[in-house]
């Protein structure tokens, strides 16, 4: 896959924000490669050809091409323009195939939860799984079938099925997606509950004021029995 993901690097000797933006104008994207011990060299690279292997995914393993040699690649840190969405600066860290590398991995929920058609909301926790592969077996996305979760139901990170290779980094039954009832409905819920407490209580107020008639009649009553 990385032999069909060819980018070619170029050296930059400019640096700042002036000639990173002449860069941007010409179709190229200011950019640096560094890792496995070696130096950190600062290079540009064509944004078309750059913004096509990115939408492949962000562990797309590239091989650069630069000075006459190849090297593979992850690319990390990438930098867009807030508004136009454009390449502004990318990071492109040097990886080997026999070397595990910490990478996140997206996750995509698939199916209509039962719970949410008797009224639940689908609720994600987790949109980026943190994983270790080596390069070339990370994987574009994870899928997670929730089609048979009902209300109060959850899914876990141990329900998910892990391609051969990734090693996730958060613990089993961390909670990935669940099905909650809705926020109106446990209003209400609340406010029965609230109701159904004050209606077997007695105010405050009104047992204090029970409690001082009944002493006064009370007494009189023994004095009364008192006289006889």
């Amino acid at each position: 896959m990385a032999d069909e993901n060819v980018l070619t690097a170029e050296p930059r000797a400019e640096r700042g924000s002036r000639p990173a933006g002449r860069l941007r104008r010409a179709g190229l994207v200011p950019a640096v490669v560094y890792g496995l011990g070696g130096d950190t060299v600062a290079v540009k690279v064509p944004s078309r050809e750059l913004t096509h292997l990115l939408a492949r995914g962000a562990n797309t393993l590239i091989t650069l091409r630069l000075d006459g040699g190849e090297q593979l690649a992850l690319a990390r840190q990438v930098q867009r323009h807030p508004t136009r969405g454009d390449l502004v600066h990318v990071d492109f860290i040097r990886v080997r195939t026999d070397v595990a590398v910490a990478a996140e991995v997206p996750v995509h929920l698939v199916g209509e939860p039962e719970g949410v058609r008797s009224g639940g909301l689908l609720e994600q926790l987790v949109f980026g799984l943190p994983v270790e592969a080596r390069p070339q077996d990370i994987p574009g996305s994870i899928e997670a079938d929730v089609a048979a979760l009902n209300i109060g139901d959850h899914l876990r990170l141990a329900d998910l099925t892990i391609p051969p290779g990734v090693t996730p980094t958060l613990e089993p039954d961390a909670l990935i997606a669940q099905v909650v009832a809705p926020r109106v409905a446990e209003v209400e819920e609340e406010a029965e509950a609230e109701g159904e407490a004050v209606e077997g209580e007695v105010p405050e107020g009104e047992a204090a004021e029970g409690a001082e008639a009944a002493a006064p009649e009370g007494e009189a009553q023994s004095g009364e029995g008192g006289g006889e």
